[in-house]
């Protein structure tokens, strides 16, 4: 199981219950609640191989990376849930491997369902899901802002797998998702959101009410296919004109330059960090 989010036990028992491009697409039009005068930057778009690690790799080790296997990186900005410290992480950081040509993918790790099995530092609950959300977005674009990625960026928030069926927790947690969401979008930048085709993610793209959901959707649906198409499990008509990212591969232990890193694997074509 991948632990770059939850703690790996944590993350199991959780599991247990439940090219480069410049373009405008579907992750704007999507977004219902942007404002009309609003001036958005254009959407800057990765569509190839990207992974995740669990702490962001040194800048050698990402240099020597740049193989053209990989072409994006997902890297954890923020969260109380954040599963690893991130030393290398830095504003230093993402302009140097933006130089080298890395596109990047910030990820928060917001709260947690309330019904989620297992402990996190922080929860969702229906009474402040709002608020909650709202805050943890501002928090997400200041530590954006902080590493240099700029308004226009997408950042992803990260909802692990609960139980859908249980509806207080599905609602409280589409609360703060709409609250998280449309925060961000106050603030110029794209909303993205990472769960599970079995629970987390399935609640949004199965959602009835749209108003205010993210506009880009990252699967977790570990088939092995490094696709955003083929196995994509719900209507052809959503998330589409590069909304979409696929985390088809989990706990990859891969050698490149010199240095060995354990990475998740993603099939990309949707927004990323706008750098420089």
């Amino acid at each position: 199981m991948s632990s770059h989010r939850l703690s790996k036990k944590g993350r199991y028992i959780a599991w247990a219950t439940a090219g480069t491009a410049v373009v405008a697409g579907a992750g704007i039009a999507a977004q219902s609640s942007m404002a009309a005068t609003t001036t958005w930057p254009a959407q800057k778009t990765y569509t190839g191989r990207a992974f995740d690690a669990c702490a962001a790799p040194s800048l050698s080790a990402m240099k020597a990376w740049h193989t053209g296997f990989y072409g994006a990186a997902a890297v954890y900005i923020g969260g109380k849930n954040r599963g690893c410290a991130q030393p290398n992480l830095t504003a230093s950081w993402v302009k140097s491997v933006n130089t080298v040509g890395w596109k990047l993918i910030p990820l928060y790790v917001g709260a947690q369902p309330p019904c989620q099995t297992g402990s996190s530092p922080e929860k969702i609950a229906a009474s402040t899901a709002a608020s909650l959300g709202a805050t943890d977005a501002a928090d997400a674009v200041a530590k954006a802002s902080a590493l240099g990625m700029k308004a226009g960026s997408a950042i992803y928030l990260d909802m692990e797998p609960y139980d859908i069926t249980n509806k207080a927790c599905n609602d409280a947690v589409l609360t703060y998702v709409r609250s998280f969401t449309k925060t961000l979008r106050a603030k110029t930048y794209r909303a993205g959101y990472y769960g599970f085709t079995s629970s987390s993610a399935k609640a949004i793209a199965t959602a009835t009410d749209k108003t205010d959901l993210p506009g880009n959707l990252w699967y977790a649906l570990w088939d092995k296919q490094n696709t955003t198409t083929a196995d994509w499990p719900w209507g052809s008509t959503q998330f589409t004109n590069h909304s979409r990212g696929h985390q088809y591969l989990v706990n990859s232990k891969e050698s490149r330059g010199g240095y060995t890193i354990t990475v998740d694997r993603d099939a990309w074509d949707a927004p990323v960090a706008i750098v420089g």
